[in-house]
């Protein structure tokens, strides 16, 4: 084929492109209240919606049918994570997209000892390096060579996610085999940083390593605020208005502190002057120091109904030391699988970098 014929066929793939982005935002002109609907009402509509906003960025760089390939892979190791999490019990938000840095679920509750979140953690890799093997065989059955690019691209995410490192799969596999693994998980990322070059993956790396020297070198214990606004309607207030304190008024709140059976602790807390009777549940077991108004508004201002106070509640994390107690059956069976998984998808590269693909590779 000549220099031409390569121009024109680039030429038609960056039309193709934006024309897909085009069609993608005239979507969303036209059917704009639909969707808006959909997200409403949907558990899932915010992520059908970062999904194609996630695919159209991808789209601009790199052929259609790649994009949407391996925005699936990641919807599908994500599901993993989904589908481990309920298996224990516990509740996630629907995944959500990032262009060009993946995707993320958020557990309403977190786990109560190292062998849970390690599932948790271990169900995402594994759902999707099977779906990275299954486009594999698909992509070689049917001679499909974009798709066996898509299946590496799968392996490959779902190897970097293996590696030790907090807030990777991989860390969170490790706490259930031994914490060890935390200090390969330095020297692996720093291989993995000088072969992608990723100022993001360094950024992620340098936070890890921070974070293992203020907890075991260091032993800094994690302080932690919540802040939270509670509207009073002022026709409730038992005080004349006059008597209700300034803007800048701040106070120590006394609380009382409690767990649910459902493993939520909860603080409460009152100022009874106002009839302010507040609670508000912590992201995670703490040792709650102190309750603290600092700021109080007439809400809205114009023509103020309430009364907002906004609160702090200040607590240092509780280190839970049984958290990483493990039998040592377990242990071994994390061992094994993460070793596993891991050796698969290094084997698979290797053997589809072997399938002399370059010429299918976006670039």
């Amino acid at each position: 084929m000549g220099h031409g014929g390569l121009q024109n066929q680039a030429s038609k793939r960056s039309r193709s492109r934006w024309w897909f982005v085009g069609a993608v935002g005239a979507f969303l002109l036209t059917k704009g209240k639909s969707l808006i609907a959909f997200l409403k009402f949907s558990k899932f509509g915010f992520t059908f919606l970062s999904m194609l906003l996630t695919v159209g960025a991808y789209a601009v760089v790199f052929p259609l049918p790649f994009a949407v390939g391996v925005v699936l892979m990641i919807f599908i190791h994500e599901l993993g994570h989904v589908a481990a999490a309920k298996i224990k019990g516990l509740k996630v938000t629907a995944p959500v997209f990032i262009p060009f840095l993946g995707a993320f679920i958020m557990m309403k509750r977190n786990p109560r000892d190292a062998a849970t979140e390690a599932f948790i953690a271990y169900g995402g890799p594994l759902v999707g390096t099977l779906a990275a093997f299954l486009a594999l065989g698909a992509g070689l059955y049917w001679e499909i060579p974009w798709l066996i690019v898509v299946s590496y691209v799968g392996c490959f995410l779902n190897a970097i996610n293996l590696l030790p490192i907090h807030p990777l799969d991989g860390g969170r596999i490790s706490v259930a085999v031994t914490r060890w693994l935390w200090l390969a998980g330095l020297a692996g990322g720093l291989v993995v940083i000088l072969y992608l070059r990723s100022v993001l993956f360094f950024i992620l790396w340098a936070l890890f390593a921070w974070e293992l020297y203020q907890k075991y070198i260091r032993r800094r214990v994690k302080e932690r605020v919540t802040a939270g606004t509670f509207e009073i309607p002022l026709d409730e207030i038992g005080q004349p208005l006059f008597f209700l304190p300034g803007e800048d008024h701040q106070r120590e709140l006394p609380f009382t502190t409690y767990s649910t059976l459902e493993g939520e602790q909860r603080v409460e807390f009152d100022w009874e002057m106002i009839g302010l009777y507040g609670s508000a549940a912590l992201p995670e077991q703490g040792l709650v120091r102190r309750v603290k108004v600092v700021k109080v508004q007439r809400v809205p201002k114009d023509a103020p109904e309430k009364l907002g106070v906004h609160c702090l509640i200040e607590y240092v994390v509780h280190e839970n030391d049984r958290y990483y107690d493990v039998a040592p059956s377990v242990r071994w069976k994390f061992g094994i699988a993460y070793a596993v998984l891991a050796a698969a998808l290094i084997t698979a590269m290797i053997r589809i970098q072997q399938l002399n693909l370059q010429q299918y590779l976006p670039s």
